[in-house]
């Protein structure tokens, strides 16, 4: 059983499809603030302008976001408010843990009373078991645990290069 951050297998960042020419041009994935410093445009944004200011106000546009499985609730609301369409969730090697600086976030990063903490710091925080076993989903704490494992973050404060990412085709 994987039961620290060293022996996960790949993390996912959520992006729709419309951005992976850009993506490939920028020879991979930059921090927010990054592409607004090259004044450089995404074409389908996954944040609204709440967001986007609440990264802002946490110095979270600083780092690209990642996630532990192929599913979170941002993408989910981005998809629903129409932001982006066609989402895809790119696989990121696990090499991107060794990039200095990495932080963790056992929620949202940008939510009120988050704190980001060190990569090693987030050994004792990760619900290994409810992310890579097999647990009975139906059971409402399980639930509950997966939801909130789900909003995990992983948060790489450089770009993350191609190297490092499964592109899809196309």
């Amino acid at each position: 059983m994987i039961s620290t951050i060293d022996e996960i297998p790949r993390l996912y960042h959520f992006t729709d499809k419309k951005n992976l020419p850009l993506i490939r041009e920028l020879g991979g994935l930059l921090p927010r603030a990054e592409l607004e410093k090259r004044d450089i445009k995404i074409p389908a944004p996954g944040g609204n302008e709440w967001s986007i200011s609440a990264d802002g106000w946490k110095n979270m546009d600083k780092y690209v976001h990642l996630c532990f499985r192929k599913n979170h609730p941002m993408e989910y609301v981005a998809k629903q408010d129409s932001r982006i369409s066609q989402s895809v969730f790119l696989e990121i090697k696990r090499d991107v843990l060794s990039i200095p600086g990495v932080l963790f976030t056992n929620d949202v990063a940008n939510k009120n009373g988050v704190e980001a903490v060190s990569i090693d710091q987030a050994n004792s925080m990760v619900d290994f078991e409810v992310l890579y076993t097999k647990t009975d989903w139906s059971d409402p704490a399980i639930k509950a645990r997966l939801a909130q494992a789900e909003k995990y973050e992983v948060l790489v404060p450089a770009i993350i290069p191609l190297n490092l990412i499964g592109m899809p085709d196309g």
